[in-house]
């Protein structure tokens, strides 16, 4: 695989970011189709420099059993993509800080919680065989800091999984493009710092426009996250659509947990209730979030991103109505008011303890510190039409192009969602060229 610095080039598929999704999808097509001519535009001087970079997300693989807003239908085709992840990391070691194994559990505390909890687990047991249910005294086990310093008259109950992953889709990313340049050599272009100004499609053909030339192609993916929305409205695609960006930013304290703690999710909500995280690069630092916020960018921190929300936004009156009644929506509305709270000068850190110290109780305001370019964007879809939040993976797919804004959970499912795209690419291209069912089965599944 080649890194090329400018030219025109004709490809068979050329796709636009290399973030996991997009690195994901390259390695699938280099390693197990027999597409011979692939281009990736990457904007940045790296890959994975927005979504999938390690200090913009959770660093969570997510199977679904320990994601309580998951439906059984839903847990089982998650933890399916994830596996296929858990394969391909199970062949790199551990030192390559890629990833690292590392208990899991979601806490419940309180009547109502616990009893929800228990329910789930006897529902949930069968697709998730090694999880436990435990109460005080096994949680007092592993992992103590739950519970001590905690009421004894208030009850509480985790399911555990002794079998979770920490990982740094980042350097994930960066894997999948190694091998791709070890089974591709040839044939397979990477281009660095190439901003993508438009797509035309004529003739059959895709002219993607570049500050460093043109790209022509027979198939178009867009694994651009937010951007991707962007790039189908000037195609007059998903016009329908609309996005909420929703800041997701963390404190950080000294570790004191073995493993993930996360908290029961309201099930309305798109976004993840307050969790904790040892990082996956260092065990002594722990993160503790998200803690949410609506803003006009694409991307974190950086401003002139505001440009393109705009652009995407379209202030009419169908976008004013969704605003106005996903946020009339109490779960909503409660939630915004209380993350709010949070972002405060000198008070928000005092107010977040109260969710902090439902996973720790005995955590102390002055070990808490908010992260420092810590945290990343949610593209968070909305349907103008049915004027609501659009929950779990946002596709649109048109004859030969295929955009992918936030596939659904986020980097946990690439592989998957790599395997899909390639079986449309396949049948965009003729069907002349074939995915490796057997090596792709052996490999992944």
């Amino acid at each position: 695989m080649r890194m090329v610095e400018n030219a025109e080039r004709r490809y068979d598929v050329v796709i636009i970011g290399a973030g996991v999704t997009g690195a994901a999808l390259l390695h699938v097509l280099a390693k197990y189709t027999d597409i011979p001519r692939v281009a990736v535009l990457e904007k940045y001087g790296r890959v994975a420099e927005v979504s999938s970079h390690a200090s913009h997300n959770s660093q969570t693989l997510h199977f679904g059993d320990i994601e309580t807003n998951y439906t059984l239908e839903k847990a089982a085709l998650v933890k399916d993509a994830a596996e296929m992840v858990v394969r391909y990391v199970d062949g790199l070691s551990e030192s390559d800080g890629i990833f690292r194994r590392l208990q899991k559990m979601v806490l419940g505390v309180g009547d109502k919680e616990v009893a929800s909890l228990r329910a789930r687990f006897e529902e949930f047991k069968g697709l998730f065989p090694e999880t436990r249910l435990l109460g005080p005294s096994e949680l007092r086990e592993l992992e103590p800091k739950t519970v001590e310093g905690r009421d004894p008259a208030v009850p509480v109950a985790a399911i555990y999984n002794p079998r979770g992953f920490a990982v740094d889709f980042g350097k994930l990313a960066e894997s999948f493009v190694r091998e791709a340049r070890r089974a591709r050599p040839e044939g397979y272009d990477l281009f660095h710092e190439t901003s993508v100004r438009g797509i035309v499609r004529r003739d059959g053909k895709f002219f993607v426009s570049t500050d460093k030339g043109a790209f022509i192609a027979d198939a178009v993916v867009v694994a651009a996250g937010a951007y991707s929305l962007r790039m189908a409205h000037s195609m007059g695609l998903g016009r329908d659509l609309t996005l909420l960006p929703v800041a997701g930013d963390f404190f950080t304290a000294p570790n004191m947990l073995r493993g993930k703690v996360y908290t029961v999710q309201e099930k309305k909500l798109p976004f993840a209730a307050v969790h904790a995280d040892p990082e996956v690069g260092s065990r002594d630092v722990m993160r503790l979030g998200p803690v949410a916020l609506a803003v006009p960018l694409l991307e974190p921190r950086r401003w002139r991103s505001m440009i393109d929300f705009f652009r995407i936004f379209r202030l009419d009156g169908d976008t004013i109505a969704t605003v106005m009644k996903v946020n009339a929506e109490p779960v909503v509305a409660r939630f915004i008011a209380r993350h709010v709270t949070y972002y405060l000068p000198f008070v928000g850190k005092r107010l977040f303890m109260r969710e902090a110290r439902k996973i720790i109780p005995t955590l102390r305001a002055p070990d808490v510190t908010f992260g420092k370019d810590l945290g990343g964007i949610r593209p968070q879809v909305a349907n103008k039409k049915t004027r609501s939040l659009q929950l779990g993976e946002a596709k649109i797919v048109d004859e030969g192009i295929i955009f992918n804004i936030t596939p659904s959970p986020g980097a946990s499912v690439c592989l998957k969602n790599a395997e899909d795209d390639v079986r449309r690419l396949i049948g965009f291209l003729g069907g002349r060229y074939r995915l490796d069912e057997n090596a792709l089965r052996r490999d992944l599944k």
